[in-house]
């Protein structure tokens, strides 16, 4: 658990913005992005606060829980490592880093990492999305 000021208002921010994620809560999630976001993972690559969180309503109808497993925090920047669990249909348990970067008490880049591999199988079976 931090003790400094600045890691505890890194904590603040980053927490609130992944319960809100996970919650489905997308302006409360964008509420917690500062300026010049940027976000990259496996597969979006975004810059705007909202856009990367396109679909989550997706995602969420098929995951059972998140568990979190680590949490480092610093003054500008915060580490998160926990497992997002799937419905026994889709059977994953996608182990997630998940790295961001603050200025002004506001995340300014966010790098989720996590093996693409079996989602890829998953999405080519559900077929081409049409936008």
């Amino acid at each position: 658990m931090p003790t400094d000021t600045a890691s505890i208002a890194t904590r603040r921010t980053v927490r609130a913005y992944h319960e809100a994620r996970f919650r489905g809560d997308v302006s409360a999630a964008a509420a917690q992005i500062g300026e010049g976001f940027r976000f990259r993972s496996p597969f979006i690559t975004s810059d705007s606060p909202t856009g990367h969180l396109d679909g989550l309503d997706g995602l969420l109808g098929i995951v059972t829980g998140v568990e979190l497993i680590s949490e480092l925090y610093g003054e500008t920047e915060a580490t998160l490592v926990y497992d997002v669990h799937t419905a026994p249909a889709v059977g994953i348990t996608q182990h997630t880093a998940e790295h961001f970067r603050l200025r002004d008490g506001r995340i300014t880049s966010i790098k989720l990492i996590f093996d693409a591999a079996p989602w890829q199988a998953i999405m080519s079976a559900a077929g081409p999305t049409h936008h």
